[in-house]
């Protein structure tokens, strides 16, 4: 299912182009009741892209897990875990500001390429699609998977994909201190 935004239900602010920021709040709204509904751990086998690199959710999913296990009592990881389940496009997002932000949150094989063409004006296209190989030119592999392997793990009907190595060491024991640390976290916080 892909998740693409419009219009916010008020009138826009003077000033503010809708697409520069009211979109982005719309996919991450959207983003956020599908975890905190539930729908993501209830339907597991339903594959949600989010456009636009999911809007702010990989800059402020810890807040908002935070925010969802406040209100229903769950574990902040697992609402983490909800978040970086969805998969995420490139569009209009590749820039160096917001590429490391959405590489750091998300799964790998769960970013996606994207150019939000012909929607936005080519230039913009362009820009972001420069950006992404800029910020990808030194690692052929990553490139290989956002622009084609990780869509055609996601569609395999489009053709077969080439087996990717396996991560690196240092990143799989990254993710797991990184998991213990906020597992402690939890813990201290529901024990205060």
């Amino acid at each position: 299912m892909f998740i693409h935004p419009a219009d916010l239900p008020a009138p826009a602010v003077t000033g503010i182009p809708p697409f520069a920021a009211d979109f982005l709040l719309d996919t991450t709204r959207a983003a956020y009741l599908l975890v905190s509904n539930g729908i993501r751990r209830s339907y597991p086998n339903i594959r949600f892209i989010l456009s636009h690199a999911g809007g702010f959710v990989p800059y402020a999913s810890h807040r908002m897990a935070v925010a969802i296990a406040g209100a229903s009592g769950r574990s902040p990881l697992d609402v983490l875990d909800d978040f970086s389940s969805f998969y995420f496009d490139t569009a209009l997002s590749a820039s160096p500001a917001a590429l490391p932000s959405l590489l750091a949150f998300a799964d790998p094989g769960h970013v996606l390429f994207g150019s939000d063409w012909p929607f936005a004006p080519e230039a913009a296209v362009q820009y972001f699609a420069a950006g992404l190989d800029d910020y990808t030119a030194d690692d052929a592999d990553l490139t290989r998977r956002i622009e084609r392997e990780n869509a055609l793990a996601l569609f395999p009907r489009l053709g077969t994909p080439t087996p990717l190595a396996a991560p690196a060491l240092p990143d799989r024991v990254r993710g797991a201190v990184t998991r213990t640390a906020m597992r402690a976290v939890t813990r201290l916080i529901a024990t205060t």
